[in-house]
């Protein structure tokens, strides 16, 4: 007996998390004598949420699992890939495409859906914010805003998006790093005092933990962080502010204040590491006013997801395509110069970047064929650093 409202992982692959109408086609089909209808479909999306130029696709691993087993062929962008919706002629973008008995996967199209979408959004916003705060320490904060079932998954997007770590023990475990964190402001509480929460911390914590002092729980930020650089002195790695946004004021002059308050008085070294309400739309702001550092949270786990849609495009090997959509196999070509996308028939060649001349690269991969995954899958640290070298041609954002 389960105790969560969680699917297990074969409740997923068995087609549980579906959407109803998926199971009446394949009755219907089957009734129908329609079994062996070979159907090419691909995965799409029309636009990205709040205007992003660009995505970073995330998931595929999950999707090869997911389809890993069914007499399917998949192909897709690597994961990671930072892709447009829309290529050079405005054309919709294939990320994936799966073809085969339609019967063999139209109950995974729901789930595989939700694992590109919800990911593929989270991994976006956290390179976006990695773009933003280039050479910044970012850490992931954000499982508390979302189900611990996915835990696993939002830590290991915000990674491949381009942050340094993740807070949570099964997410660090994910991505194959250690965990990264601070304090919280329940352990000052609990002593009652802040240096001697601070000195405690760094009597029990093992050499390769940093000290970073939570420097905001009952007095002025500036106050706080002068003693924790009393208190411990050398061992002090950083200071970390969280000020509620009714406390807060303007974070930014508050980071400027600390920074030269710590400078004048001699500790350099000592980095300012920012939490609490961080997004794309204010980090470039704190970095600019000396923070060295920030914790992530809700604007990762609560990214806009990306719409991602399915629909079949060939038909018994004839194309066709509902209203808005274009029928047929394709061809996806991208430019190694410029990373801008173009869209051809399957039989037809890009030739040259019509942007940048550029030479132009097939980038749809196989990951699966006939059921079985294609290669190794590439693990987030391989991926993790395919985003930076893309993330470093990008200017957009």
């Amino acid at each position: 007996m389960k105790i969560f409202h969680t699917a297990t992982d074969e409740e997923i692959k068995n087609g549980k998390t579906t959407d109803i109408y998926f199971v009446r086609t394949r009755e219907v089909l089957e009734r129908k004598g329609m079994v062996d209808l070979a159907a090419h479909a691909e995965v799409t999306a029309s636009s990205l949420p709040e205007g992003w130029p660009w995505g970073v696709l995330c998931g595929v691993e999950e999707v090869a699992r997911l389809f890993e087993g069914r007499p399917v062929t998949v192909r897709s962008l690597p994961e990671g890939t930072i892709f447009r919706a829309r290529d050079l002629s405005g054309l919709r973008v294939p990320v994936l495409t799966v073809s085969g008995r339609y019967v063999d996967y139209c109950e995974l199209e729901t789930p595989m859906l939700g694992m590109l979408c919800q990911a593929t959004g989270a991994a976006t916003m956290a390179a976006r914010i990695r773009k933003l705060a280039w050479g910044k320490t970012l850490m992931a904060f954000g499982i508390r805003r979302a189900h611990p079932a996915i835990a696993p998954m939002l830590d290991r997007a915000a990674y491949i998006g381009g942050f340094d770590g993740v807070s949570s023990l099964i997410g660090a475990e994910t991505v194959g790093e250690k965990p990264m964190g601070t304090m919280p402001h329940s352990l000052i509480i609990c002593f009652g005092d802040q240096r001697a929460a601070w000195r405690a911390f760094d009597e029990v914590m093992p050499p390769d933990v940093p000290r970073i002092a939570l420097a905001d729980t009952y007095y002025d930020e500036k106050a706080e962080v002068l003693m924790a650089a009393e208190a411990l002195g050398k061992r002090l790695a950083g200071v970390r502010l969280d000020t509620p946004g009714s406390r807060r004021g303007n974070m930014e002059e508050i980071v400027r204040e600390i920074r030269w308050e710590l400078d004048v008085r001699g500790y350099r070294w000592v980095k300012i590491f920012v939490s609490g309400g961080i997004s794309d739309r204010n980090i470039k702001e704190l970095c600019e006013a000396g923070a060295d550092g920030f914790g992530v949270g809700t604007s990762i786990s609560n990214a806009p997801t990306v719409d991602f849609a399915m629909d079949i495009v060939e038909m018994g090997g004839r194309p066709v395509a509902k209203r808005g959509k274009l029928g047929g196999r394709k061809n996806v070509w991208r430019c190694r110069r410029c990373l801008e996308f173009l869209l051809t028939r399957e039989d037809e060649r890009a030739g040259r970047c019509p942007r940048c001349g550029g030479k132009m690269e097939s980038v749809l991969r196989p990951l699966l064929r006939d059921g079985k995954i294609e290669g190794r899958l590439p693990s987030p640290k391989e991926i993790r650093k395919y985003v930076m070298k893309q993330l470093r041609r990008v200017e957009e954002i």
